[in-house]
Order: C-alpha cells, then structure tokens, then sequence
C-alpha cells in the first residue's frame, strides 16, 4: 500500500482529494500546514507528499527546502495555481518534476499521483 501525504491548507480540497484517493486503495494523511507536514514527514514514511505551497505557517517552498536540507529524497507533486513556468524552474532546485495546476479534476491528478509513483 503506498502511503501518500497530502499538504493543503483548503480542508474542503483536502478531504476531496484524500476521499478519492482512498477509493483507489492509497493510504492517506493530511498536513493543514508546512510545520504539521515536517513533522509527519519525521515520523512517518511517505511514498508521495502532495503539496499545495500557499500554506500557513511554514510555506510550501520553505517545506521542500527544510525536507531535502535534511536529505529527504520523497517524490513530491506540487499542486499549485501559481505560474507555472516560475514554478517549475524553482521546483527544479528542489528535485521536483511532477506538477498539476489548480483547479485540476480528480482523474489528472490520480494520473500524475501513478507517474509519480511509478
């Protein structure tokens, strides 16, 4: 069973995206916030993290900086509405390759979840 870490501050979008993923028989966890998600990531091992970088408390760049700083090499999908080509050029630094842009349908992002576990 793959265990997938969702990191979004949107709790309607959370539970939407943690309900569908659990349909497809993933186990899943949800961090409303950068500090919750590295502290999750400390206890627990992920095969994904699902990561939205508007968040509170500790963003979402500061996250992927904190967990490769500390040798973290976890594939990572940035769910974003921000541009993506700046996203993508910045996600690069981070060994980031997968992206999906918000507002996304479910069956794009279960297909970017299977790439990115595959």
């Amino acid at each position: 069973m793959c265990h997938i870490l969702i990191v979004e501050d949107e709790p309607r979008l959370a539970q939407f995206i943690e309900k569908g993923l659990k349909k497809q028989g993933f186990v899943t966890f949800i961090a409303n916030n950068g500090q919750k998600a590295l502290s999750m990531t400390q206890n627990k091992e992920f095969d994904l993290i699902l990561l939205d970088l508007g968040l509170p408390v500790i963003d979402g760049w500061t996250f992927l900086e904190i967990l490769r700083n500390k040798g973290n090499q976890i594939p990572v999908l940035i769910m974003t509405a921000w541009d993506q080509e700046e996203t993508r050029s910045k996600g690069q630094a981070f060994n980031v390759k997968k992206y999906i842009e918000k507002p996304f349908r479910f069956r794009d992002l279960l297909e970017q979840v299977n790439l990115s576990l595959s």
